[in-house]
């Protein structure tokens, strides 16, 4: 099978693991709607390649595993299709629709849109480095549906919503105690940790695997429709001032004022 030629990501099979790395550390592997259309290419090759049993989703380097959107690629929406100018609600369907597990390689900063890619892999191996948080508030921006209700699911409703709330950052200890992530190890035995789960994985009746998979997936399946319902109410909320505030006070480095812009 050949493999088209990507830019933002990089696409390897490893034994019956097919890895998909974002390949933008100088941007601690921040995405732009191209890394989006990227990543998607890269899960259908995998979904369809039947010699692969499970994906790793993971960031190059050792600083980031993905830090959310590109700011600089921002303009009130971003710079590419879909409801924001981003493909995210097809990237994130992707991480639950195709029938193999996807592994979260968290190798550094899961922060913001990152963070939700993390919290939707179905198992997430964390560097003993790794920091998890949201940002959305903090930027005037928010990723609700997955994000929020099913970040609840995992680490319980008081702790979903400091997350979201306070917008600080956690450990891999802590993510690990709180159930966000699955497993801790150092970083350099991060690969090691990761690859003994995809060989274990590689050994397993893959429509087994694929109908468990379903059926975790239908008992939450509701929350794609309060993603999609959210996606497109952040779509207005991009285009306040209120939430530019949020990116412009980004990018000058300064305390955004939302206050003066509420209406």
């Amino acid at each position: 099978m050949s493999t088209p030629q990507f830019e933002d990501i990089i696409y390897e099979v490893r034994g019956r693991a097919a890895w998909v790395i974002i390949n933008r550390p100088k941007l601690y592997n921040a995405f732009r709607a191209q890394t989006i259309e990227e990543m998607i290419a890269a899960f259908k090759l995998a979904a369809d390649d039947r010699g692969v049993s499970s994906v790793v989703l993971t960031g190059a380097g050792d600083k980031a595993f993905c830090t959310g959107g590109d700011q600089s690629a921002k303009d009130g929406q971003y710079d590419g299709r879909g409801i924001v100018g981003l493909p995210i609600d097809e990237f994130q369907s992707i991480i639950r629709d195709i029938p193999k597990p996807v592994i979260a390689r968290v190798n550094g900063f899961a922060i913001g849109g990152g963070n939700v890619f993390a919290t939707l892999c179905d198992l997430t191996i964390a560097a003993d480095t790794a920091k998890f948080g949201q940002v959305g508030p903090k930027v005037g921006s928010v990723d609700a549906g997955w994000g929020t209700a099913f970040l609840a699911r995992h680490v319980g409703d008081k702790k979903a919503r400091e997350i979201w709330y306070l917008n600080l950052q956690y450990s891999a200890q802590e993510a690990l105690e709180m159930g966000l992530v699955n497993k801790v190890v150092p970083l350099a035995d991060l690969d090691a940790a990761v690859n003994e789960w995809t060989e274990m994985l590689g050994q397993r009746s893959p429509t087994a695997i694929a109908l468990a998979k379903r059926s975790f997936n239908a008992d939450s399946d509701n929350i794609r429709g309060i993603s999609m319902m959210a996606l497109n109410s952040v779509k207005l909320f991009y285009d306040t001032e209120e939430s530019k505030e949020g990116m412009r006070a980004f990018q000058e480095k300064r305390a955004p004022d939302f206050h003066k812009y509420v209406k």
